[in-house]
């Protein structure tokens, strides 16, 4: 066999191996860009690097402002597939006074997620904060617990029956697990119904909408008592098929918590059978309530993209059990770490900045 011959074999039989699966016209894989310019020059953005790649949803909570200020819905658009109402769905926001329900600003967000093709979580149908007076009075006394549970079950079933078919998942009870020695919450619901109240609600929006995704979300959840308080609630709520998912509200920092700790409570929760979200991700750049006021300088910079790609390997590590990942804000500016636990005291726990720009945390989550 001469040269030339030989040469022609070897590419037929090259051609031949190829993977017969491959698609004609393969989609290709976005660009990941590693610096502003770069990034400034791609359409993508969060959601296609993880959506595309077979991970999980990644959602944005969000007041109806945002959506007036136009490079702030442009961020929108570009970076997140699920938006989650972070104040107007709350009962003082939806209905302040009985029977008066305000629905315009909640409208405005669906109506905006549904325009670009965007999923929506609503958030909360049931809480201890943000919640009326009303709801627990009657005639100047404390309402009984008939009373409250049939306030709740009209809330509940007005809001969901509105967005039926819109909000694909709801929070429906939030913080209801005791961060102590207890098991529940002291609160003016469980002072008065006692747990029914969860259980009430969970049936009043399963009924409103059964083919809504619902979920009980709380924070700490990592911690191990409180994991396996909230573990608890979730198996029984599972066992009389009232939920569907458990919200991680990752309201995390720069060292806490421990990747063993994550993991075991991605774990533990899974373990039911239920869905995961992660629903109020952000990532403070102090590790105590205390911490002074500090600037985003180098050091910290370097610790947040550090603290950022370790826990965005986490999640990826548990794709299978991970659906949805949700920041708890846009961009540093609108964060409710601002000024909270510390009055006057700036955050920066989010990806982008306060100029809409992405920060190098950014880059370290999407370059994986």
């Amino acid at each position: 066999m001469n040269l030339a011959r030989l040469i022609l074999t070897f590419i037929l039989i090259s051609l031949l191996s190829c993977d017969d699966d491959t698609p004609d016209n393969p989609t290709p894989k976005p660009v990941r860009p590693k610096s502003l310019d770069e990034y400034n020059k791609v359409a993508e953005g969060l959601k296609d690097y993880f959506t595309k790649d077979g991970y999980f949803e990644i959602g944005t909570a969000i007041e109806p402002g945002s959506i007036d200020i136009s490079s702030e819905a442009a961020l929108m658009k570009r970076h997140f597939s699920c938006l989650t109402a972070e104040n107007v769905m709350k009962w003082s926001s939806i209905q302040p006074t009985q029977g008066n329900f305000r629905f315009d600003n909640p409208d405005k967000i669906v109506n905006f997620a549904q325009a670009n093709g965007m999923k929506v979580r609503g958030h909360t149908l049931v809480w201890h904060s943000q919640c009326p007076d009303w709801v627990f009075e009657k005639n100047g006394v404390t309402a009984t617990k008939d009373t409250v549970l049939n306030r709740m079950r009209k809330h509940i079933n007005t809001i969901v029956t509105r967005y039926k078919g819109k909000v694909y998942a709801w929070d429906v009870v939030n913080e209801a697990i005791d961060d102590g020695s207890g098991t529940y919450r002291t609160s003016k619901w469980y002072n008065i119904c006692g747990e029914d109240f969860i259980f009430e609600a969970f049936k009043a929006a399963r009924q409103a909408d059964p083919q809504a995704r619902l979920f009980y979300n709380d924070y700490n959840e990592v911690d191990p008592t409180k994991r396996e308080k909230i573990y608890s609630l979730v198996s029984r709520l599972k066992a009389q098929g009232l939920v569907d998912g458990f919200g991680m509200q990752g309201h995390w920092n720069i060292e806490y918590p421990s990747s063993d700790l994550i993991v075991d409570a991605i774990n533990r929760y899974a373990s039911l059978g239920v869905e995961l979200h992660v629903t109020e991700m952000d990532v403070s750049v102090y590790t105590s309530n205390s911490a002074p006021q500090t600037d985003y300088n180098a050091d910290i910079e370097s610790k947040l993209n550090t603290a950022y790609i370790r826990y965005f390997n986490l999640f990826r590590l548990h794709k299978q059990k991970i659906t949805n990942v949700t920041f708890w804000g846009i961009t540093d500016r609108v964060s409710w770490l601002n000024n909270w636990p510390v009055a006057g005291r700036q955050n920066y726990p989010l990806l982008f900045d306060r100029s809409n720009n992405p920060k190098r945390a950014y880059f370290g989550v999407i370059n994986f």
